[in-house]
């Protein structure tokens, strides 16, 4: 792959993540299922992690949790890390135990969802600000609410990877 190439794949992934964004910030927020939204930034770093392995999940990642902190209410760097790591994790996980498919978007999607609600957990139960029964009765609906969402995050970034070359996939 020329570097022209990798630009251009890249420049398609980061094109094909503004309609995400722009349904998770400005239509999906207006619109709570069962007084949840859904976190749809998360489920692309992991579809690209899934189909595009662990480096390339984690590039991914980084610019995905880069627009996370700063475009969201309550950023922080931490979120950058995340997704990050998030990316790696996915693309070794599909890369060598999963399937590059979307079943394993979806597991990965999952696994990562319940990593990110459990970091939303924590604090505020070892700091004694929540009880956990309300706790969980936010973070299961907003995790499956987020899990319908994934064959349409998947399949937009399963078409960018198609048209861009990727091979890695049979």
């Amino acid at each position: 792959m020329t570097r022209q190439d990798w630009l251009y794949k890249w420049f398609s992934y980061g094109l094909a993540l503004i309609p995400v964004w722009w349904l998770d910030a400005y239509v999906l927020s207006r619109f709570p299922v069962l007084g949840v939204t859904a976190l749809l930034l998360p489920v692309a770093v992991a579809a690209v992690g899934v189909l595009e392995g662990a480096s390339g999940g984690a590039g991914f990642g980084l610019a995905a949790g880069l627009l996370w902190a700063c475009a969201y209410s309550g950023g922080h760097g931490g979120r950058v890390l995340l997704l990050a790591v998030m990316g790696v994790l996915t693309g070794v996980l599909a890369q060598y135990a999963l399937a590059q498919t979307l079943l394993g978007c979806v597991l990965c999607s999952a696994v990562a969802l319940a990593v990110i609600e459990l970091l939303e957990i924590l604090p505020e139960i070892f700091f004694m600000r929540a009880q956990l029964l309300p706790l969980l009765n936010i973070a299961l609906p907003q995790l499956i609410w987020t899990l319908c969402w994934v064959p349409m995050v998947y399949a937009l970034f399963y078409r960018v990877f198609v048209r861009v070359g990727g091979d890695r996939l049979a």
